[in-house]
């Protein structure tokens, strides 16, 4: 089973709504699901709540050492309690994967993630899980430091927001340590597709003129309108 449940962000108001933060948010919205309270603990260097469960006691963690130490708190915890790697799931913002996607996986790289790399530093194994919350990539590798450390556009925060809501349904398999059942409702949990534009009616250019067929090949081309973060 899961025993302890991390979500990555950096501490402090000025960082709160940045895309670094979607661990945070996650964390928050599992810690509403089952009624628990974060509350500092210096001994951890972060926040922490306590779940007991029918299967045992499960915590749940932001570091608050910000985001390029969260090894410090993650395995000042698992020492403590002797929390194996696989009994730990660490949510985290995921440039790879466009807001409101997610995945499941155990183990793999850091892929450049400040967080993850020290957390494996600090664990001495990458044998954890991750749950890897989709931010969208800028397109430029140079732009990525300030992508994520910005606030996501509405659209994208929605959608992330979403996600997490839609992630909530596998907390009960992941408490129980079905990571198969997990995995199956986070992969199948995709957001709506966005409804396709409506019609517009061919009019003509004369009322009434029957006789002259809609020139399809005339209209405007068609145009694509999109918006960069």
């Amino acid at each position: 089973m899961i025993r302890l449940m991390v979500g990555l962000g950096n501490p402090g108001p000025e960082y709160e709504a940045t895309r670094h933060n979607a661990g945070f948010w996650w964390v928050d919205a599992v810690a509403r699901q089952l009624k628990a309270t974060l509350h500092a603990e210096r001994a951890y260097h972060g926040l922490l709540a306590r779940v007991n469960t029918s299967a045992g006691p499960v915590w749940l963690l932001e570091p608050q050492t910000y985001m390029n130490v969260s090894g410090k708190s993650v395995a000042a915890l698992a020492r403590f309690y002797k929390i194996a790697p696989e009994e730990i799931l660490v949510a985290h913002d995921e440039l790879d994967l466009p807001p409101g996607e997610m995945k499941l996986k155990q183990g793999g790289g850091h892929a450049g993630h400040n967080g993850l790399r020290d957390i494996h530093a600090q664990l001495g194994s990458t044998d954890y899980w991750r749950l890897r919350l989709g931010i969208g990539h800028p397109g430029v590798k140079a732009e990525v430091a300030d992508y994520v450390l910005g606030k996501p556009m509405r659209e994208h925060r929605e959608a992330i927001e979403a996600c997490i809501v839609r992630s909530l349904t596998a907390v009960d398999a992941l408490l129980a340590g079905d990571m198969s059942k997990a995995t199956l409702r986070l992969h199948t949990s995709k957001p709506p597709r966005p409804k396709p534009p409506r019609p517009v009616p061919d009019v003509g250019s004369a009322a009434g003129d029957a006789s002259r067929a809609p020139d399809v090949a005339s209209g405007p081309p068609p145009t694509t309108s999109g918006e960069t973060p």
